[in-house]
């Protein structure tokens, strides 16, 4: 096996996700994930902790995504503004060819109670820490939390719609949509 190769944390993450769809999640092994990819085991383990971080990989990435742009914010921006850079920033995170890679990983996730909660616990861990954002920006509660909410639920179901089987559309445009019809149904006729 090769020692090490340039692209060896993609391609782990490639022969994981076909491993857990053909075989299933629980019944594929870090062994054999390792072994596809041509790496040993403990090069695997350099790379995740576990097999679940090869679907989980990036938290901290992921946070920063939505909590930087609200950070370099101007002082005076709205708390509905705030969500929106952030939800603008995260859209950056999903082009086009993440789509089918991200459709992969949802499958298996539904599919794996576990995994599941492990998604859920990842969006709570992300409300919490926009709501802290707001509050530190001086957002009062409970526009601080409702503004912290609001983003997650935009994001969560703007995702779910750009991975839905024939969804096409950029995740800008979904996420945009979403908005919209989040404003209008706050403030109709506008």
């Amino acid at each position: 096996m090769a020692r090490w190769q340039p692209g060896t944390r993609e391609r782990l993450q490639a022969v994981a996700l076909q491993l857990f769809a053909s075989e299933g999640y629980d019944g594929t092994t870090v062994a054999r994930i390792a072994a596809e990819a041509q790496v040993t085991e403990r090069t695997f383990f350099r790379h995740f902790a576990d097999k679940r971080e090869v679907l989980f990989a990036g938290q901290d990435d992921f946070l920063a995504m939505f909590v930087d742009p609200i950070t370099a914010a101007p002082a005076d921006a709205a708390p509905f503004d705030l969500v929106g850079r952030a939800l603008d920033a995260a859209a950056g995170f999903f082009p086009e060819d993440r789509r089918s890679w991200s459709r992969a990983r949802q499958t298996i996730i539904d599919a794996n109670a576990a995994l599941g909660e492990r998604e859920l616990g990842k969006l709570a861990t992300l409300k919490a820490r926009l709501g802290e954002v707001m509050r530190e920006r001086g957002v009062p509660e409970p526009a601080a939390t409702m503004a912290a909410e609001t983003a997650v639920t935009v994001f969560h179901l703007s995702f779910a719609q750009w991975i839905a089987p024939g969804e096409e559309r950029p995740f800008a445009a979904i996420v945009h949509e979403r908005l919209d019809a989040l404003a209008t149904l706050v403030h109709p006729g506008r």
